[in-house]
């Protein structure tokens, strides 16, 4: 059995790697191949390239990585002509993946998407190239699976398997320990798991701890990077805000972001997929998306649009606060300090959104998802051997 990947955000990579390894412990025989990263290298996956160091955003951040991106399609179309995979899987993506699918729907081979980007939130009327190009869709989130069928695409809610991973993943209680503390609060950050993200709300982010770090001085930031890069990166411009990095109370860590997401009484965040994590662990955070090019009347537009971190649209309200980018930077680091300091000063509101949190968890939070991802697929390319398993 052939199946090509293409995966390009790190969350994807972790996400598609667990896939690789449940869809090979059924079928021993599996070859995975395809566009992907070192998670998924790691389970198996024939790299064609690694994808993930390409992960991206915004149309300016693309542009000039246009001609690579053509390069490595022409790359997947030669692949899938040679290999003829039974299935190509995508995880999100889109901007790339579309070309992937369009491709191996030429050559009819069937294209089933992992994770779709949410068209719901920010283009509904990208549905057309699923409806084209898209056999199936396995759905992360329960609401997703109704909003294709209506639109006239075949999907399968599976559920998210960041709750799998927090249900599975053993925190590290040493760790835990070393940081908790009668005396001070911990307040969790983090940066994003793009080198653009964090290149662009790192220095929002300190003057929000700067701000807060004023008015509770017994409070400290742990700062959870997702590679050993971002962590440099965070440090060199700390050191680089002379007048504040000598002496914030930050702590840097790679590779601990579910133990500081459990130690912290509440995080500030960049917009991403650990949010359901905050979900998962019942953890209130605020919610930034600051870039400093952004056009005021595109600001505008993202505020009317149905746009923001998972929890909220799940809940159909605001119950992690998020803050737009509109104005400067200082603008937003004050409105977000606020925030935070409201939420320190009151435990009452605190409290309240972890047990909003709680409430959405219980409605929402469901396991098993890799496992149900694997047997969706392996029912759409081998229904025989399923039904012989069954």
């Amino acid at each position: 059995m052939r199946i090509f990947f293409s995966v390009g955000e790190p969350s994807g990579d972790q996400h598609a790697a667990r896939l690789i390894r449940e869809i090979r412990s059924r079928r021993p025989d599996l070859e995975a191949s395809g566009f992907g990263g070192p998670e998924m290298e790691a389970a198996g996956l024939h790299s064609h390239f690694r994808l993930t160091d390409l992960a991206v955003m915004g149309f300016f951040r693309v542009l000039p990585l246009i001609w690579k991106f053509y390069k490595l399609i022409r790359v997947g179309e030669r692949v899938l002509r040679e290999e003829r995979p039974d299935a190509v899987v995508l995880v999100d993506f889109p901007g790339f993946n579309w070309w992937i699918a369009r491709k191996a729907s030429k050559l009819g081979i069937p294209v089933l998407y992992y994770l779709p980007p949410q068209l719901w939130a920010w283009g509904p009327w990208r549905i057309k190239r699923v409806r084209k190009t898209v056999d199936y869709v396995l759905c992360g989130l329960k609401f997703e699976q109704e909003w294709y069928e209506q639109r006239g695409v075949q999907a399968e809610y599976v559920g998210h398997p960041f709750f799998d991973e927090v249900q599975e993943h053993q925190l590290d209680q040493g760790f835990l320990e070393a940081f908790e503390s009668k005396d001070q609060r911990n307040i969790g950050i983090l940066p994003g798991s793009r080198g653009h993200e964090v290149a662009h709300n790192w220095p929002v982010i300190v003057k929000v701890i700067s701000r807060v770090a004023q008015q509770h001085p017994d409070t400290r930031f742990l700062v959870a990077c997702f590679s050993e890069a971002h962590r440099s990166k965070c440090e060199e411009l700390l050191r680089d805000t002379s007048d504040l990095g000598c002496t914030l109370p930050i702590r840097f860590f790679v590779g601990k972001t579910p133990e500081v997401i459990e130690l912290s009484d509440c995080c500030l965040m960049v917009s991403g997929s650990v949010s359901l994590e905050m979900l998962a662990r019942a953890t209130p955070a605020v919610v930034i998306y600051y870039f400093n090019w952004l056009p005021g009347h595109i600001t505008k537009l993202l505020i009317q649009c149905k746009f923001g971190s998972l929890p909220n649209l799940m809940a159909d309200r605001e119950i992690l606060p998020e803050f737009y980018p509109q104005g400067t930077g200082d603008t937003i680091s004050l409105q977000v300090a606020d925030k935070l300091c409201k939420w320190l000063d009151s435990n009452g509101e605190l409290e309240q959104v972890e047990t909003d949190l709680r409430h959405l968890r219980s409605d929402v939070m469901r396991t098993g998802a890799i496992s149900k991802a694997a047997e969706a697929i392996l029912s759409r390319i081998d229904p025989v051997s399923i039904s012989r398993a069954a």
